[in-house]
């Protein structure tokens, strides 16, 4: 049984309910990608599982009603005692805001202790892109540690896809034969998180490793089946492609960095190195914010420091 599940049946009916009627909210209105979802459920159960010993009683609409910035502080002061990053801290701030703020709409609640409460401060990460040679090196089909000609080509379209389109492994993944039908077109829809759609180029370099793969597949693909394979011709998984790019570090001497999300990195890095504006980067990678994309100017940036660090005299 789920952590949700014992929750609904710890709970009164009226704020079960709710709960079912939340779940519904964000998953079909909102739509929020599935493990967004899946982690706010979870969240919000443990909230109240917290709840639960703090009242000595399942928590109703009329406990969460009367909540207080205490009560949340509580909350999060127990969980990051047990080791809970930063990070998971605001996301679970996040899950209970989200559910206050849906029974708030219907009158049930005050979400006046969660705009009192903020949320903890979270380290300012900078992503580590590769450099532009090694990442070319990367999409080649002969720096492929394959044992099979196909599956060498497979890896380096997959490859050339995150650096040259900028896509998250699951997007490459996902991509259907009849996503590559039009042999004029320049672009692929690609759908990312939270269902949303968007453009994104499909350079002629890439479109060619694509093709070579799918030349030498071994395995009937149908228009709207996925054109990546296992070597059994089933779904190819993304820890096999998080293994190839393991082998490719340590004959390329590539630092630990080097994973398949640090293409996506490269490519917003390298667009912002080469003069792209960061409006036109947050579209292609898809980012809901721009406050999200801002983290790549951090890393041309710090470029820019080391090379004035080392090339200038009164440095």
């Amino acid at each position: 049984m789920t952590d949700h599940e014992e929750f609904l049946i710890a709970c009164d009916k009226h704020l079960s309910g709710q709960f079912l009627r939340w779940q519904e909210y964000i998953t079909h209105e909102r739509r929020l990608a599935e493990k967004t979802v899946e982690a706010y459920q979870r969240d919000v159960c443990q909230f109240f599982q917290h709840l639960t010993g703090y009242l000595g009683h399942p928590p109703g609409v009329k406990d969460v009603a009367s909540l207080k910035p205490i009560d949340l502080r509580g909350f999060l002061a127990r969980r990051r005692s047990s080791g809970v990053e930063a990070r998971t801290l605001a996301r679970s701030l996040s899950g209970i805001r989200s559910f206050i703020r849906f029974l708030e709409r219907q009158g049930l609640a005050d979400c006046a202790g969660l705009n009192a409460t903020s949320a903890p401060k979270l380290p300012r990460k900078l992503p580590k892109p590769i450099s532009a040679s090694s990442a070319v090196k990367i999409t080649r089909p002969d720096m492929q540690l394959a044992d099979e000609q196909w599956i060498a080509a497979r890896d380096a379209a997959c490859m050339a896809l995150m650096y040259g389109s900028g896509l998250r492994i699951a997007e490459t993944l996902a991509l259907r034969l009849e996503q590559f039908s039009d042999k004029d077109a320049g672009i692929l829809r690609i759908q990312g998180k939270g269902s949303k759609i968007r453009i994104v180029p499909l350079l002629p370099s890439v479109r060619l490793c694509v093709e070579e793969y799918l030349k030498i597949c071994p395995f009937l693909i149908n228009q709207e089946d996925p054109i990546f394979r296992g070597a059994k011709g089933g779904i190819l998984h993304p820890a096999i492609i998080q293994k190839q790019m393991r082998k490719l570090r340590g004959a390329l001497g590539l630092s630990p960095n080097a994973t398949p999300h640090s293409l996506r990195h490269s490519f917003a890095t390298h667009l912002l190195a080469g003069g792209g504006d960061l409006r036109s980067i947050q579209e292609l990678l898809g980012h809901a914010s721009l406050s999200t994309t801002q983290m790549y100017t951090g890393v041309d940036t710090a470029k820019l420091l080391e090379i004035y660090d080392s090339a200038h005299p009164r440095s």
